[in-house]
């Protein structure tokens, strides 16, 4: 399986390596993406891994192992949206889920995984050594231990006990209106809403292009605080939280992912990028169907998606104000504020 797999992945890197070369000679904007790799990443947490993709691109390696190493910055630092770190469900524990994809359409998942500090890598290491796309809950964590994953300690994080624990003077199982003005008072299906108007995040994705002009992406989460136990939102969902097509694009989401998964976000704004809108609109569009299944629900929820074509332009847009991405190139390092359709 694993020859086959690695056959088949050598000839359709040939294949595509010649009609790449075609097409770097033919077209200049096709030559500035071979001079300029990119990295675009969700909200401010984004300017930290970008850091880290950049050190791969920019010695001309993988966009895949960009935005592998990029995202595990963010599940390493100690923060309440991702990693274990992280905010957890309402019982108590901190569940896990990420994916990534490559240029060739592979693409690995797990969901529901607890107690491994790097859920991308072992996504990665589903696409690579399995025949399947996703894992989740206790066969996520015996394949991830079986590959030399490490299990940490079952305990929260002092940050996330604290919002635990004042969470719990408040819970219940129905999920309260996400549009709060006291981050204390928040409920499941984050992002929340600051008392400063920001929404706050519980996930980054990443999408590259590097040297050669491939694009791969990731994205990982701690899903939802205080999520229903056993919920998954959009994140490790292929084509939802993250699609590539590198003949076209790359997208990844962010927000409330129950509201991604319905319209398909990500590959639903790769497909518009096929038509040939550019980044942006082709995100807004998304969004603007979002807003249209949701009605006057949609003031209660936060959706962003951000995106690169193979011309390497970026794009974004979110349903409210708030949402940013962070990019880095050779030329310029950045957060960027995205446009939205709702104040």
């Amino acid at each position: 399986m694993l020859d086959r797999r690695k056959f088949i992945r050598f000839s359709t890197f040939t294949s595509f390596a010649t009609v790449l070369g075609k097409k770097l000679s033919a077209t200049e904007n096709s030559i500035t993406i071979k001079d300029q790799p990119l990295v675009v990443s969700t909200w401010d947490a984004g300017l930290r891994a970008n850091k880290a993709a950049w050190d791969v691109l920019s010695t001309g390696g993988r966009a895949l192992d960009a935005v592998e190493q990029g995202v595990m910055v963010t599940e390493a630092e100690h923060n309440c949206c991702v990693g274990l770190n992280a905010n957890p469900d309402r019982d108590g524990f901190v569940t896990l889920d990420a994916c990534i994809m490559d240029e060739f359409s592979n693409c690995g998942a797990v969901a529901f995984l607890e107690r491994i500090k790097h859920p991308v890598s072992v996504a990665r290491k589903v696409m690579e050594k399995t025949p399947h796309v996703m894992l989740v809950g206790e066969g996520a964590q015996q394949f991830a231990v079986a590959e030399g994953f490490p299990l940490e300690k079952q305990e929260l994080s002092p940050e996330a006990k604290i919002s635990y624990e004042n969470w719990l003077k408040n819970s219940t199982y129905k999920p309260p209106a996400i549009n709060v003005e006291n981050k204390k008072d928040h409920g499941p299906f984050a992002p929340f809403k600051l008392e400063n108007g920001e929404w706050n995040h519980d996930t980054i994705g990443m999408v590259a292009m590097d040297a050669m002009g491939n694009l791969s992406g990731s994205c990982t989460t701690s899903g939802a605080g205080f999520k229903m136990r056993g919920r998954v939102g959009d994140s490790p969902i292929i084509g939802a939280g993250l699609f590539v097509d590198n003949e076209v694009g790359a997208c990844t989401a962010t927000g409330q992912g129950e509201d991604v998964i319905r319209v398909a976000g990500s590959h639903s704004v790769v497909e518009l990028m096929r038509q040939g809108l550019k980044p942006e609109a082709a995100c807004k569009k998304v969004i603007e169907r979002i807003i249209r299944i949701k009605g006057k629900k949609a003031n209660d929820i936060q959706v962003g998606f951000v995106a690169i074509n193979k011309k390497g332009e970026v794009g974004a847009y979110s349903i409210h104000k708030g949402f940013s991405y962070a990019l880095k190139n050779g030329k310029e390092e950045k957060l960027v504020p995205a446009k939205f359709m709702m104040p």
